[in-house]
């Protein structure tokens, strides 16, 4: 008896392992190229920072996009992305700095602060229409650092 139930045990463990086993294939397929839901491939596109300068594709094809960004330096630059409006964007107060709180409902996405010399990614999913690329870093955007994106 002692027998059969350590059989009946093993059996019901392997079981159990090969659903598991089955469940985690099928969900890790949902990703697979060909397969109904698959997601399209990412598009990159090079973005370069540098004092008061952004260089980036003036046009992209809507829907997810990478933007690899390098900062050539000397100093520090953030990179916000924002969808344009008929107006320009708002200053704050003290007139240097684009308000981020009034862009808030239209910011696509950002990358905080990166070191000169340095490189960093920013997944965006953007849809048909105009952006603006820009640094905000005291005065920057004034000094030139920001950059037209239209999207189709």
């Amino acid at each position: 008896m002692r027998r059969i139930n350590a059989r009946i045990g093993t059996c019901c463990a392997l079981i159990g392992v090969a659903l598991l086993c089955l469940s985690a294939g099928a969900l890790s397929g949902c990703g697979v190229a060909g397969s109904a839901g698959a997601r399209t491939p990412v598009q990159t596109a090079q973005v370069t920072e540098r004092d008061f300068h952004i260089k980036a594709p003036s046009e992209l094809k809507a829907g997810e996009v990478r933007l690899s960004v390098y900062n050539e330096g000397p100093d520090q630059h953030e990179l916000i992305v924002v969808r344009a409006g008929a107006k320009p964007l708002p200053f704050r107060r003290d007139g240097l700095t684009i308000d981020e709180d009034a862009v808030e409902g239209s910011k696509a996405g950002g990358l905080e602060p990166g070191a000169a010399k340095s490189r960093r990614t920013l997944d965006l999913d953007l849809r048909p229409g105009r952006y603006v690329l820009f640094c905000n870093m005291y005065g920057h955007f004034l000094g030139g650092m920001h950059r037209q994106l239209v999207v189709r």
